[in-house]
């Protein structure tokens, strides 16, 4: 049975999207400006400020402050134009990406963020593809007009080119660099203008018939006015009509552009976003028949279902460091969530109450009573959920599986004061089930000594880093020359105990067998001694 009325109206106006890009993109400076229209903060922080400037309120980590940079992704709601928005700013570093790719299932739509100096790089490709698999509709803005860059037309090309994707300009920049005056937006038919050295926000707004008209010649000087002009031309002569179907399959994006910094642009991305961003979809799952059996029927699950559903795609331990609290975050897919409520755990087949639960701007917590579809809460954790776990307030649901991938990098962990070991071995099982590290057991010295795997050298520095700050234990990593992670797999998928070739196997946090190798070389001798077996380089973080 569907939802109606008030209820209804309310999960139709939910806007949930994350924001990708290539570190050093401008990404978290782009969250905050976004905030500040929004309302939630008056005063926009940026990344790299000087000394004493305000820090950026969605790196609430004390490392991403040190650093610049975005380490865990941060959740945030706001109000604009009368739709209630949910912005995941994600990790823009490679070595974070799997909680990206986690939060990527938690959206509805995304915003590609790209430097008009660098176009598109790595990390922002990889992220693409990503949404593409999964059919995320796409925006892009490119940052940076304020600086010297890549012509808009070459850009526009290179994005075209790399990512195989249509783009549909809605604004045009005039000029670029310090000659940067401001731009055109294509569907209103109006010059936006503004002073790099302005103080506040002011901008100038000409209505145009076209942008050939010579109202704000004399504002730009006549080689800018000129050079946009043709510019536009050239793609005002191609282009059909912004085509909505198109881009809610992925297959085009419409571009703006702008400076975040400079906060230029970025209200007229967001107002475009609210127009066309797509409200909460309908998403695959299964209804669990009997999980003894393993038995389960296909459910699509329509966010208007009275049935409230939702799943775990993040959890973070120690957001209050004066509780040492624990929070999974829980995207809800359909119906209407209400604090205090009892749902169903469809891993743990049991009741639980949520007891309490909350919304956020970075670590920031307010209490919410109720939610709906699309939006993200946080429910205090006591141990009962892990990532990708699913709840439902009628009856057991199950939702895609989150993967988790092999990593590259392996150490184990000591800390000087015998006594506090305990302490340390119970933080490490925090950090696994956060999805920050992994852990391995060797079955000769087991669960007191664990491998800890990751996949990029940063995280060990971040791992280091907070055993100190937030459980007050000087910690050090001893490295181990492990490179190669695979889970040992039979062609239908059940797990491997022993291999041919006397290879030791150790054992991941839930149980399951995996083969740790020094090198790539060493692989291809398991995969030659072992013809049948397939080995995994990721798999379900199912129990």
């Amino acid at each position: 049975m569907l939802i109606s009325g008030p209820f209804a109206s309310e999960i139709k106006r939910r806007r949930t999207f994350a924001i990708i890009s290539h570190p050093d993109a401008g990404k978290t400076t782009l969250t905050e400006k976004l905030l500040y229209h929004g309302g939630v903060i008056h005063e926009a922080g940026e990344v790299k400020g000087k000394s004493g400037t305000k820090a950026v309120t969605s790196d609430w980590m004390e490392l991403e402050r040190q650093k610049g940079i975005s380490i865990t992704s941060s959740v945030m709601t706001f109000d604009y134009e009368k739709l209630r928005v949910n912005l995941l700013d994600t990790p823009g570093h490679k070595d974070f990406s799997e909680d990206t790719y986690r939060v990527l299932m938690a959206v509805d739509s995304a915003c590609m963020l790209i430097d008009v100096a660098k176009g598109v790089e790595e990390r922002t490709k990889k992220l693409y593809e990503v949404c593409s698999y999964r059919h995320i509709p796409i925006f892009t803005f490119i940052n940076k007009l304020d600086r010297e860059g890549k012509a808009p037309l070459d850009l526009i090309d290179e994005v075209e080119t790399t990512l195989k994707m249509s783009c549909y300009p809605v604004t045009w920049p005039i000029g670029i660099g310090q000659r940067f005056k401001g731009i055109y937006n294509r569907l209103t038919k109006e010059i936006i203008l503004y002073d790099q050295r302005r103080d506040g926000d002011e901008t100038h707004i000409i209505k145009v018939d076209s942008y050939r008209d010579e109202k704000w010649k004399d504002l730009v000087g006549e080689e800018i006015f000129n050079q946009t002009c043709e510019e536009l031309d050239l793609i005002e002569g191609v282009l059909p009509p912004f085509d909505v179907e198109k881009f809610l399959r992925g297959e085009i994006s419409p571009v703006t552009f702008g400076s975040a910094k400079q906060n230029f642009g970025v209200d007229i991305f967001l107002k475009f976003f609210c127009q066309f961003a797509p409200g909460p979809q309908a998403r695959n799952a299964s209804s669990v028949v009997s999980t003894s059996k393993n038995q389960e029927e296909a459910l699509p699950m329509d966010p208007l279902d009275q049935n409230f559903t939702g799943f775990v795609f993040k959890i973070q331990a120690n957001m209050d460091r004066r509780h040492r609290d624990r929070i999974a975050f829980i995207r809800i897919c359909s119906g209407r969530f209400e604090r205090g409520m009892k749902v169903k755990h469809s891993r743990l087949e049991k009741e639980l109450r949520l007891s309490y639960s909350n919304q956020f701007v970075a670590n920031e917590k307010a209490t919410v009573d109720e939610a709906f579809a699309g939006d993200i809460v946080g429910v205090a954790d006591t141990g009962n959920f892990a990532i990708g776990d699913s709840v439902a307030s009628e009856k057991l649901v199950k939702f895609e599986d989150i993967p988790k991938f092999a990593p590259e990098l392996f150490a184990r962990m000591s800390v000087s004061d015998a006594m506090r070991r305990k302490k340390m071995q119970e933080a490490l099982i925090h950090l696994s089930e956060e999805g920050a590290i992994q852990l391995f057991i060797d079955p000769i010295v087991g669960a007191q000594d664990p491998i800890i795997g990751v996949v990029g050298e940063l995280q060990f520095e971040v791992l280091v880093h907070r055993m100190q700050d937030e459980y007050n234990l000087p910690v050090r990593l001893n490295r181990l020359p492990y490179t190669v992670a695979r889970w040992p797999r039979t062609q239908d998928g059940k797990a491997l105990d022993q291999l041919k070739g006397n290879f030791s196997l150790f054992r991941d946090m839930i149980d399951q067998p995996v083969l740790l190798l020094n090198q790539e070389w060493d692989l291809n001798w398991a995969k030659k001694e072992n013809p049948d077996v397939n080995f995994a380089t990721s798999i379900s973080r199912a129990r």
